[in-house]
């Protein structure tokens, strides 16, 4: 995919951090100020008084039906009577059956006539808060002092706090495994390096810091949105109980071992490496051909075994931490979708995280082989593999059909990271053929110096016919022999004046061996460009983690071609509209209940582009069952509150694909027509 390159000048890389620095920063806070709060798999599918309703008495009890399973205590449901006192009695009942998710809590007997507000919040099995509000009304609808909250679970500072942190712990993840890959696989001389050096123990420290801050802002995220609740000890021996809880506390102790694991490669191993001859360390890296001496052992294959045996299972359990708590963990088939998730994450983090290391050594480290570029791009193309497979089997799953790769959020995201992965691809193609340029160079090198051999010149015979200078190691490049360093006066301004003086020599020759070789610096580039491609494709990845699975929104709105009526739970739909006229954008919540051959309730709510209830001036429905002629069946449902209209007694005489005509008029002579297909029997 990519071979040797000389390491670039210091000013050169100072100029290039500031830009990339501020592209990720701006790309960072465009993703995680779009994505939040972020949306969550579990939604509420029916309530009991529903939202809206007006009922003749008080009901004994409020219960909420849940499309997944959530978690919710004693305060996670509340209900407050006009004035905002609590009406509940705080106990919360689990009612949970079979496939049923449902949650309830008593009211207090006796309530007076007027307009109840229901507030809720749960954790989904996903990990992900949720949260919500609607009003019922006893007798007849009054004013009410209560404000439903407009602001939602995971949202706010705190929830942005936690978004980064969890990029954060992808991103620390990603070099942490690639990085250590890419020096057991394809260039293990490199683990006696300062530079991969760094880069790991940093991924590490980095997945470290990211995992415990997402423990602590845990209790306020899926709580009060407080940061001063981080203090709150009872919080976080709750948090500690839960499936998310548990994995955290789990990435913690794996992050001791593989501490262990980085000391034991960047000592025992890297000293180990370091001591190698030149043609041990080529068989040491897989390296044969008829110039090794064949028979000599390799004292570090067994640690090179023991080190990417432990390695792998280390690296497997922390991606095991994000399966088990996250997406994978719920809905259909989780057998199979989290040992996939497990190997997705691998293999993202060999690649990107091993093109990171790449990047490194490239810039840092002059002496790196060409043999362990193309040893990375063979990696590479492995991970990409897996990463293609596993992708596939994610996509399916978590969209369930064509309409929601486009009609969702999670599925333009997923749209937006296969284009990423092309483009990654694309310029990975074009550092593949700069790698084949730079063989073709080497083989050209080695022909000439066999020549010279030939004739039985010296190298020192060379260098006198050559003039003063010598041939940089790995790069072909001549420069000039450095001169013996003179005795350092005794004036200080003068030893400054000397140290910058040798640093613009340096810096010189850096700038003179770097474009003698155009293959080379093409490499470079398009190494950086992968890097900062992988740096985009990452912070969506993150994002999309947190996004609402395609399959979920559309069994919650109806969106699929043909929405099927579920027994004993209402068909729900959300049919957008535009009029053409001025604020003629909103959409239609529509629920038949319970959305059966016979009697249906029907409710509809009108919201306006930004989420406001709309009170439209008409609006109007009718039922067609094409496949027997029946219909259109005319409906004028009655207005119940502001963007509320009920209809009771919608007869469906027969099962089959009904569809179901919504006109909506947004003014006098602005009016438009959309329409639903829902399966009824």
């Amino acid at each position: 995919m990519t071979a040797t390159a000389p390491a670039p000048s210091t000013a050169r890389a100072t100029a290039l951090l500031p830009r990339l620095a501020l592209v990720l920063a701006a790309l960072l806070a465009t993703l995680f100020t779009a994505a939040s709060p972020a949306t969550a798999h579990a939604a509420l599918t029916a309530s009991d008084p529903k939202d809206g309703a007006v009922v003749a008495t008080a009901p004994a009890q409020v219960t909420l039906s849940f499309s997944e399973q959530v978690a919710m205590g004693d305060d996670s449901l509340r209900v407050l009577d006009p004035q905002g006192r609590r009406v509940d009695t705080g106990e919360l009942r689990d009612m949970c059956s079979g496939n049923t998710v449902r949650y309830g809590t008593a009211l207090h007997s006796g309530l007076p006539n007027g307009t109840y507000t229901v507030a809720w919040q749960a954790v989904s099995a996903d990990s992900h808060p949720i949260s919500g509000a609607f009003t019922f009304s006893i007798g007849a609808p009054s004013a009410t002092d209560v404000t439903l909250p407009t602001a939602q679970a995971g949202g706010g500072p705190v929830g942005i706090a936690y978004g980064i942190a969890r990029y954060a712990a992808y991103a620390g993840f990603t070099v942490l495994v690639g990085g250590a890959a890419f020096i057991l696989l394809c260039w293990r001389r490199g683990a006696a390096e300062r530079p991969l050096q760094k880069l790991v123990v940093r991924a590490w420290v980095t997945l470290t810091a990211a995992t415990l801050a997402m423990l602590v802002l845990r209790t306020p995220y899926t709580g009060s949105g407080d940061f001063s609740d981080v203090f709150d000890l009872d919080g976080l021996r709750a948090v500690l109980q839960t499936k998310t809880g548990a994995s955290l506390v789990s990435r913690l102790l794996l992050l001791g071992a593989a501490a262990l694991f980085v000391a034991v490669l960047f000592g025992v191993y890297a000293r180990r490496v370091a001591g190698l001859e030149p043609d041990e360390a080529d068989r040491a890296e897989g390296k044969t051909d008829g110039s090794d001496q064949a028979g000599i052992p390799d004292d570090t294959s067994d640690l090179t075994f023991g080190l990417a045996i432990g390695g792998a299972v280390v690296a497997g359990g922390i991606a095991a931490t994000w399966a088990l708590a996250e997406h994978a963990s719920t809905g259909i088939q989780p057998g199979i979708a989290m040992p996939a998730d497990i190997l997705h994450l691998m293999a993202v983090a060999t690649w990107l995280g091993g093109l990171a290391a790449l990047l490194v050594a490239l810039h840092k480290v002059p002496g790196i082989e060409r043999a362990a570029v193309q040893r990375f791009s063979r990696v590479a193309f492995v991970s990409v593999v897996v990463l293609a497979v596993t992708g596939v089997y994610q996509s399916w799953r978590q969209l369930g059909s064509w309409s929601a790769l486009t009609g969702t959020d999670y599925g333009q995201l997923l749209l937006l990271k296969v284009g990423l992965v092309a483009v990654l691809l694309g310029i990975a193609y074009v550092s593949r053929k700069w790698t084949a340029r730079l063989a073709d160079a080497s083989a050209e090198s080695a022909t000439a110096a066999a020549v010279v051999g030939s004739v039985g010149q010296t190298p020192e015979d060379v260098s006198r016919e050559t003039g003063s200078g010598s041939v940089s190691e790995g790069t072909g490049v001549s420069r000039e022999t450095e001169p013996v360093p003179a005795p350092v006066p005794a004036d200080p301004q003068r030893a400054a004046q000397l140290a910058r003086q040798r640093a613009a020599r340096e810096s010189a020759l850096e700038k003179r061996a770097r474009d003698a070789d155009p293959d080379r610096a093409g490499l470079r580039r398009s190494v950086l460009a992968e890097a900062a491609i992988a740096v985009i494709l990452l912070a969506v990845t993150t994002v999309l983690t947190s996004t609402e699975p395609g399959r979920t929104v559309e069994r919650e709105s109806g969106r699929g071609s043909t929405a099927t009526a579920v027994p004993d739970r209402a068909v729900k739909i959300t049919l957008p509209f535009d009029t053409g006229g001025p604020n003629g954008k909103g959409s239609v919540r529509l629920e038949l209940d319970p959305g059966r051959v016979g009697a249906n309730t029907l409710h509809l709510w009108a919201d306006s582009a930004d989420g406001a209830p709309f009170d439209l001036p008409e609006i109007k429905v009718a039922f067609t069952l094409p496949a027997k002629d029946i219909g259109p069946l005319p409906l004028v449902p009655e207005q119940a509150a502001p963007g509320h209209w009920t209809a009771s007694g919608v007869q469906l005489p027969l099962a089959g694909e009904w569809r179901i005509d919504v006109t909506v008029r947004t003014s006098d002579i602005d009016q438009t027509t959309v329409q639903k297909t829902v399966k009824i029997g």
